[in-house]
């Protein structure tokens, strides 16, 4: 992302954020309705599921100017959502329907040079966070015991 773009896109969000509430209604009813295979992705309160959205775009414009202290809270929140069960191929649908959502909130603001902005702004978010959701976990062995033949006796008897 280049400085400008990082300006505009701070810029644009501080227009966002007091129609944040009406944004993520628009987002998430669009979500639904270009893909509605990810709605089951979706349990819990809606308004709170905006909130939390708002919430991580926030936390993310705030801190373009730093691109590096989002790198480990991004792959965390790949590794949710992945258990959630959100693929690599959910990303762009939801790209697509923030920059859609942009361009409803922002009206005549929204040119070319905002889309090409928040477009970066969220390849470099999303690809973050795939990042995290396609790292391997790996589980230590449990440490076994002198007395793990003990352990395992009550362990068969149960």
């Amino acid at each position: 992302m280049t400085p400008e773009q990082v300006k505009l896109v701070k810029e644009t969000w501080s227009a966002v954020i007091p129609i944040q509430e009406k944004a993520a209604e628009l987002f998430y009813g669009r979500l639904f309705s270009e893909y509605p295979e990810v709605k089951p992705l979706f349990k819990g309160d809606m308004q709170e599921q905006g909130e939390k959205l708002m919430n991580m775009l926030d936390q993310a414009v705030s801190a373009l100017d730093n691109v590096e202290s989002l790198i480990e809270p991004l792959k965390d929140a790949g590794k949710a959502h992945k258990e959630y069960g959100v693929s690599n191929a959910d990303y762009p649908k939801v790209g697509a329907c923030l920059l859609w959502t942009l361009e409803q909130g922002l009206g005549d603001a929204y040119n070319p040079a905002v889309e090409e902005a928040w477009a970066a702004t969220y390849e470099t978010v999303s690809s973050v966070m795939i990042e995290g959701a396609n790292e391997v976990v790996v589980k230590p062995e449990p440490v076994k015991s002198k007395f793990s033949w003990f352990q395992n006796l009550f362990v068969s008897r149960a």
